[in-house]
Parts: C-alpha cells; sequence; structure tokens
C-alpha cells in the first residue's frame, strides 16, 4: 500500500499542532510511548489476550479506529526521523506472521522497542510489517485503514481546534 499521501497528511496535522504549541522540544520519545499505548488500547478492544473473559471483542469500527490511532503515531514518528522515504507500507514477511494475536502484538511491542532504541529505516519498517500483522489477523483491508485514517485524522484536527 502507498503510504506517501498518509505521510503527507501526518505532516500537515503534526506542523498544525506544533504551530499551536508554546515550546519547540523534541517529542520523540513522547510519541514512542504513545504509540506504545495506543497499541495497548487496540489489543484492550480487540480482547485477545483476556483468557478469563466471556465478553467479546469491541465492534469492528471501534477496533479500527484504535488500530489507526496507532497510525498516526507511526507516522509522525518516522517523520522525526526524517524516515518518510518509505513511500510502501511493507508487508509482513511469513516467517514474521505470528500465530494468534496476542503473539501478533507482543512481536509488535518488541519492534517498537527496538525502533525506539534505534531509530533507522530497517527498525522502523519491522514496526511497520508488524502493524500489518496485526491488520492480517483483524482482516482489515488497506481501504478500510486508509478511510478510517483520512476520517481520524480530520477529527484530530477538530480536537485540535476546540482545545483537546
Amino acid at each position: 500500500m502507498d503510504i506517501t499521501q498518509l505521510f503527507d497528511m501526518q505532516r500537515a496535522l503534526d506542523a498544525y499542532i506544533q504551530s499551536n504549541r508554546k515550546e519547540q522540544t523534541d517529542v520523540f520519545r513522547e510519541k514512542g510511548l504513545a504509540l506504545l499505548v495506543e497499541l495497548g488500547e487496540l489489543a484492550n478492544e480487540t480482547r485477545c489476550f483476556k483468557f478469563w473473559s466471556k465478553k467479546g471483542p469491541s465492534d469492528r469500527p471501534v477496533i479500527l479506529e484504535e488500530y489507526v490511532d496507532s497510525i498516526h503515531f507511526m507516522l509522525s514518528l518516522g517523520l522525526a526521523r526524517n524516515l518518510e522515504s518509505m513511500t510502501t507500507w511493507p508487508a509482513i514477511l511469513k516467517e514474521e506472521q505470528c500465530e494468534t494475536l496476542t503473539e501478533q502484538f507482543l512481536s509488535t511491542y518488541e519492534a517498537v522497542q527496538q525502533f525506539l532504541r534505534e531509530p533507522n529505516e530497517m527498525t522502523y519498517a519491522a514496526v511497520w510489517r508488524q502493524y500489518d500483522g496485526i491488520a492480517t489477523h483483524l482482516q482489515f483491508t488497506n481501504e478500510e485503514i486508509v478511510r478510517a485514517y483520512i476520517e481520524k485524522n480530520e477529527e484530530n484536527y477538530e480536537r485540535q481546534r476546540t482545545g483537546y
């Protein structure tokens, strides 16, 4: 999937957010933690790890919205480290795809942590591949992801305008 448009949209949103901030500091680590939090929120909505509960996952649109919340931070982190030359979302390699969604989340956490320690093209692409693995488990299509990202991007602008 081509993600050039998503990088462009995220660049504009990041600039808008930055223009409204008093301090102009590097927030790479904060965005990294935000990505991990969003990943946890996504896992919570899927309930894939809640072996003790009989309650099923949240509705698909809720899970998709949580999924694209993470995409915003992934794009923003890439922009912060000038990695937007990656124009195509790397597909997960067969050997990286985990059997269960729980294991896929754990592998994704590891990939994000590695990227935060070593922010380079290789570790960044690994994060994207792991997120592709989550999308595969959740059976999200590229079209669904892009549409949901665009909708959430608009919502994020509205939140900024209203003092979120």
